[in-house]
């Protein structure tokens, strides 16, 4: 295709993308108070680490004992809403967009780039979905360690905005943290990154992971610091472990002349001989020219002899 066609086809790839991710944000903001299918509203879903600290943690402004945050502004109950409802919206319409996405990139990739494309993507998708899962649990935990520092002189009353960028960005660097492992592995398969480059270095990876996490994690609480780290190193683990498998497995396939280096994959170099010595020009081995025949008299054609006299007999000359 041409650059134009080009352009409108990925006009029409993020057309019918935005249109998706529209109709999941309306599906989300209308889930987020409502329980359709028997399922538990989203703010439900979202409020529940919250709403799980013990009543004493929480303040109560109502006096019926139902958990709920606070709200400082007059719009930030709808923006809030309507977040919460553009990331469910995103969510829902991800096997749109990414089909979108692979749809665009596919004719210009090879059968194996295809196949492996593929794979990255779902593997990528399903990292950030546990990722994020882990991201909620521990906020259960986590929640209750931050609350309960100084609870006899204070009590949380967290504002719906705080509460849920808090949660939010939580979910997001779990989800991206779970990817570094499917980095790894794309580095080991293009061949920037071998195994034996990391094998050694395993104690250095493993405190580099941990301030990762420990500046990372929004609350700064132990509990969460420490199951981000783990989660990382055991998934690092498992992408080296791939890393050896794939390097022993390539080593099999190459030969041996790749592992030389210049000098010795290009052996011996013998000095050059003499020209004539070698075959030349005057060698006995040379091909041999013709032998030049001398050259022969080059012979004329008889002149024609000159017509002699008049009719009298008696020559031109004589005459004169």
């Amino acid at each position: 295709m041409s650059l134009v066609e080009h352009l409108q086809e990925l006009r029409r790839r993020v057309v019918i993308s935005l249109i998706a991710i529209v109709i999941g944000t309306i599906i989300g903001f209308i889930w987020y108070q409502n329980a359709p299918w028997r399922i538990m509203p989203l703010g439900e879903i979202i409020r529940g680490p919250y709403c799980n600290l013990p009543d004493h943690l929480r303040a109560d402004f109502n006096g019926d004992g139902e958990c709920r945050l606070l709200a400082t502004s007059p719009f930030e109950m709808f923006m809030l809403r309507l977040k919460v409802g553009a990331l469910a919206g995103l969510v829902l319409a991800s096997p749109v967009w990414l089909a979108q996405i692979w749809r665009f990139i596919t004719p210009g990739l090879h059968k194996n780039e295809k196949r492996y494309t593929m794979s990255f993507v779902t593997m990528a998708v399903v990292l950030f979905v546990l990722g994020a899962l882990l991201a909620y649990f521990v906020l259960d935990q986590g929640l209750y360690v931050l609350m309960s520092i100084g609870s006899e002189f204070q009590v949380a009353a967290l504002t719906g905005e705080r509460y849920y960028n808090f949660l939010l960005s939580l979910i997001v660097i779990f989800g991206v943290s779970f990817e570094v492992p499917l980095i790894i592995i794309m580095l080991n398969l293009v061949g920037i990154l071998r195994y034996e480059h990391v094998k050694d270095k395993r104690r250095f990876i493993i405190v580099l992971i941990f301030i990762f996490a420990a500046v990372m994690t929004p609350g700064q609480d132990p509990f969460s610091m420490v199951a981000l780290a783990v989660s990382i190193n055991l998934l690092v683990e498992m992408a080296f472990q791939f890393c050896r498998i794939h390097d022993r497995k390539k080593g099999k396939m190459r030969p041996d002349w790749m592992d030389l280096d210049d000098e010795q994959g290009s052996g011996p170099i013998e000095a050059p001989a003499p020209v004539g010595a070698a075959g030349g020009i005057g060698s006995s081995r040379s091909i041999k020219a013709a032998p030049i025949e001398r050259p022969q008299p080059v012979r004329r054609a008889p002149e024609p002899e000159t017509k002699r006299g008049f009719e009298g007999g008696a020559d031109f000359e004589d005459v004169l």
